[in-house]
């Protein structure tokens, strides 16, 4: 029996400048892995029409009327929507990069980004890992990372096997890799990073990788 063909990512494109939304869609909607289901023009248009298609990724810009797309980010996020969302702006400023990250969002491009490493990305993003302009992410871990000498100051709730998984997904590995070298399965290292992420109440892998460079967690610290 043949393989069924794999289903296109949905997206919805949110941004407040319709030239750079038609732009999007007609790129996004040239490939193969893509397909564009709606589009925004700001943040409380953006909610609803996330509330009501589904999309499996939600393309959004910050700087938008009526609500900007970090406070979207939260009402999505309060919504219990399973859309991810990636951030595409020019902004590069650390702390709008944090606030996206503390908002849920699972990537952070800049729009000098080019249709292929976008897409690349929005299929990261979509097996669930972080997606950063690489600039942008050394930015924002250099302003979240806390001085060597406050490093340890709270206990964890984590179970050593948990910290060792967790020191792993901020070294940037995912399940598969992190499975391969603890000679476990992929199961079970997904159940850890469940765990770990009710434990600390963190809401993905890139909050994940933040708190463990924040405590002193990580070889990159």
């Amino acid at each position: 029996m043949k393989n069924s063909p794999k289903k296109p990512i949905r997206v919805l494109v949110v941004d407040n400048h319709e030239i750079f939304r038609i732009g999007l869609r007609e790129g996004l909607s040239s490939t193969s892995e893509v397909t564009v289901v709606g589009e925004a023009s700001n943040g409380n248009e953006a909610l609803s029409k996330a509330r009501h298609l589904l999309p499996d990724i939600i393309l959004m810009n910050i700087g938008m009327p009526v609500m900007n797309g970090i406070q979207t980010s939260l009402e999505i996020k309060k919504s219990n929507l399973t859309s991810k969302i990636i951030i595409l702006t020019h902004k590069t400023e650390g702390d709008t990069v944090f606030s996206a990250i503390k908002s849920g969002a699972m990537g952070y491009l800049l729009k000098d980004i080019s249709l292929t490493e976008l897409t690349q990305n929005i299929c990261k993003v979509q097996r669930g890992e972080p997606a950063f302009t690489p600039s942008i992410a050394l930015e924002a871990l250099s302003l979240i990372a806390s001085p060597g000498e406050h490093k340890h100051s709270e206990p964890h709730p984590l179970t050593p096997r948990e910290v060792e998984i967790l020191q792993l997904v901020a070294e940037g590995k995912g399940n598969k890799t992190i499975a391969d070298e603890l000679t476990v399965s992929e199961a079970t290292v997904s159940t850890h990073m469940n765990n770990i992420l009710t434990k600390l109440h963190l809401s993905n892998r890139v909050q994940a990788t933040l708190y463990a460079l924040r405590k002193g967690l990580s070889s990159l610290s």
